[in-house]
């Protein structure tokens, strides 16, 4: 569990910083999503998507930020925690990514 304030501070800030590369990303990446892959709702997908993503460079950011080696024990539900607290910023982040 991340305890330490500056630690979930940071993390917090990372996530945010991601989370405003996402609609760039999206217009130079994401053309023709629903031709690439099978998907009925493309916000849904690449919400998913996205939630993955981040949650990987976040688990790289905080082992790399905290020198903990890769061996060591990170939850990655609670990564995926932090993240889902940051739904809205990045819901509106892919809308305006589709626009």
């Amino acid at each position: 569990m991340i305890t330490d304030a500056s630690t979930l501070k940071s993390l917090n800030d990372y996530i945010s910083r991601r989370i405003q590369e996402v609609p760039l990303e999206i217009k130079e990446t994401f053309l023709e999503t629903k031709k690439v892959w099978k998907c009925e709702n493309e916000l849904d997908f690449l919400y998913g998507y996205y939630v993955g993503k981040i949650e990987e460079a976040t688990l790289h950011y905080l082992l790399k930020s905290t020198r903990a080696s890769a061996g060591g024990y990170v939850d990655t539900f609670e990564i995926r925690g932090i993240i889902e607290e940051h739904r809205d910023a990045l819901q509106n982040a892919i809308k305006t990514g589709l626009k």
